[in-house]
């Protein structure tokens, strides 16, 4: 670097350099918070706790779980946006409080762009359209059939208005010209009791609910992917009858905007590490066919934009908005 007439600059930049190194030497040297907007055993909590456990192991220092709960994830989002950017608070939140709630609620939410850096994807997972065990359909193209030729019109359950249930469906009714009536619950597992109760005919629902499945209380008969899930392989893609669909959940690390760009590297070579190992994907398995999502920081931005330009449209043609 020629430094000539420009020593102060120089001396200033090294000095930054030098600092920004030594902060992600040091970084962590204290525990860091994970921060999940849902209860215990939702799928943004199953990946911090596999996630956080790893990163303590190679850092040797704690990783905290906490659930902030309220507000369809925005308390969450929100504690994390105003928090200190020093790297120990970080968010491990779902696409929806990004890509479906400014569009959705009334009141402003996060901006992902402006209050938070978006740090790296962590894992994806697949809707499963399921049903009650009574339903005479034994494939999507019979279930398609059944709800055409069902009057009145069948009802469906979601885990609440505006919830990736509920848009999901939209979306298949729309792709499929299916009428099926919406019937919102407080969450997904209401709505899974209410579609194995018969109150309800269908719902999609996360792979978690793999074991209902299995133990025939629900009949799967497509995933919401591109692929088939690993945890469900014998189940077919719904864009195996209707070429294209394709409609994911994905969960990311995000930390309050103003975080060192040092510690914000670290942590991207961090989640890289532990992604790619074979433990964690095992452990993601585990957890209901979670399957790691890595993508670059660039990918991530754009994943952000494809889908708030996915759903804002989606909700828009539905007419949405909740207070």
């Amino acid at each position: 670097m020629q430094c000539t007439g420009l020593k102060r600059s120089c001396v200033t930049f090294l000095l930054g350099l030098f600092f920004l190194v030594a902060h992600a030497q040091d970084y962590p040297n204290r525990a860091v918070r994970l921060i999940s907007p849902i209860p215990p055993g939702g799928a943004p909590d199953l990946i911090a706790r596999a996630v956080g456990h790893r990163l303590s192991l190679g850092w040797g220092r704690p990783v905290v779980i906490e659930n902030k709960i309220g507000s369809n994830g925005q308390l969450a989002a929100e504690f994390v946006a105003h928090a200190t950017p020093d790297g120990y608070t970080l968010l491990v939140g779902m696409d929806s409080l990004f890509v479906i709630n400014p569009y959705l609620y009334a009141r402003g939410s996060v901006d992902v762009n402006k209050e938070l850096i978006p740090i790296a994807t962590l894992g994806a997972n697949q809707f499963v359209l399921a049903l009650n065990a009574s339903v005479p359909a034994k494939s999507l193209p019979e279930f398609v059939d059944y709800v055409k030729t069902t009057q009145p019109a069948p009802a469906y359950a979601s885990g609440g208005n505006g919830s990736q249930h509920h848009l999901t469906m939209e979306m298949f009714k729309a792709r499929a010209g299916l009428d099926l009536l919406h019937v919102p619950y407080k969450g997904g597992t209401p709505a899974t009791t209410a579609t194995i109760g018969g109150e309800t005919v269908a719902m999609f629902s996360g792979t978690s609910n793999a074991a209902l499945i299995k133990a025939g209380k629900l009949r799967a008969i497509a995933v919401s992917g591109s692929k088939r899930s690993k945890a469900m392989p014998d189940v077919p893609t719904i864009s195996e009858f209707y070429p294209g669909f394709d409609n994911t959940i994905w969960i990311g690390l995000f930390a309050p905007q103003g975080t060192p760009d040092a510690v914000v590297l670290r942590l991207r070579q961090e989640v890289a590490r532990i992604l790619n190992s074979s433990e964690l994907v095992e452990a993601f398995h585990n957890a209901g066919g979670i399957e790691p999502l890595v993508t670059t920081p660039e990918e991530m931005k754009r994943l952000i934009k494809r889908d708030q330009v996915k759903y804002s449209k989606i909700i828009r043609d539905l007419n949405l908005k909740l207070d």
